[in-house]
């Protein structure tokens, strides 16, 4: 996440040389692409970390330290 970014709610993700947006609220692709087995493991850390993820936006959006949110295990 960037702090003070741009609605919707979304996170940035970074693999290798593939970068995607990706939305908060529906998990949708909103920019890039990802290869698609890592497209399901960031789908799934997603949905697993929706709560986090949403206060982590609200937190960058008033420029707070983020918290960090766990990877799949």
């Amino acid at each position: 996440m960037y702090f003070d970014d741009h609605n919707p709610p979304h996170f940035h993700v970074i693999y290798g040389e593939h970068k995607a947006v990706i939305g908060i609220y529906d998990y949708s692709v909103m920019e890039g692409e990802l290869p698609p087995r890592a497209l399901g493991l960031v789908m799934e850390w997603a949905r697993i970390h929706k709560g986090a993820l949403l206060e982590d936006w609200d937190r960058a959006r008033r420029i707070e330290a983020l918290f960090q949110i766990q990877p799949l295990e």
